[in-house]
């Protein structure tokens, strides 16, 4: 591991910051990395994207995505906490590293033009067929990755295609954090999966996830879902 854990100094956070009121946020003290690949799940809103970006932050990367090499900013938005974070690192430098985030990806892929050496015209590309190039073009062994949500523009099929992408550089000596509501993403072998919801964070099997669970009443009885969902308004349990 590149990133072996992490811990927070909240006398660095100011008392009326919104992170303490992050239930899964304000009561982590410290967080171990004890997989090449680690998943951060959880209800939106429950934290899993605050604490990727700080620790992408705290690691060297700019928030909004890229390498360490990237120095844009659209808008300053990234919290406090990167500065409260403390990363233990193996004493072995990542070779490469890359932050991957959907929401900023545009951003991203107008500035790779700018900054690679070769023109890779990404936005000649889709949105899906962009994402999967940047990830296919950045990833590669010895790196460090921290992904959110990167399911957001892949097909079903593309998401298999980045899973074996993941899988591949993970075999070489990389590691991936990575955030995601993927049930596809979620079942990736030799990986950990750390949930960010009832008030904590907390490793969880793959079956235990909502991502599985949801998607896997809503497939075998598609029609009782439905009549459950429109009926009561609420989810079947």
């Amino acid at each position: 591991m590149f990133i072996r854990s992490l811990s927070i100094d909240w006398n660095e956070i100011s008392p009326d910051s919104y992170l303490r009121g992050i239930d899964a946020i304000r009561t982590l003290e410290s967080l171990s990395f004890r997989k090449p690949i680690t998943f951060f799940v959880g209800e939106n809103g429950s934290g899993k994207s605050t604490l990727l970006e700080a620790v992408a932050v705290a690691y060297g990367f700019n928030p909004e995505g890229g390498t360490k090499n990237y120095h844009f900013s659209t808008k300053d938005t990234h919290s406090e906490l990167c500065g409260a974070i403390r990363l233990i690192r193996n004493p072995a430098k990542a070779r490469w590293g890359y932050f991957l985030r959907a929401e900023s990806f545009y951003n991203v892929a107008t500035m790779e033009e700018e900054y690679a050496e070769v023109s890779r015209e990404y936005h000649r590309k889709s949105h899906g067929e962009s994402f999967l190039a940047v990830a296919q073009d950045n990833f590669r062994g010895n790196g460090m990755y921290l992904l959110d949500e990167p399911e957001a523009a892949l097909s079903p099929q593309r998401q298999l295609t980045l899973m074996l992408e993941i899988i591949r550089c993970a075999n070489r000596n990389a590691q991936f954090i990575i955030v995601t509501h993927s049930p596809i993403l979620l079942g990736m072998p030799d990986s950990e999966i750390l949930s960010f919801d009832s008030g904590s964070i907390h490793p969880i099997e793959y079956e235990e996830t909502d991502s599985y669970r949801i998607t896997e009443m809503f497939i075998r009885d598609r029609k009782r879902f439905l009549n459950r969902l429109l009926d009561d308004g609420e989810e079947p349990g």
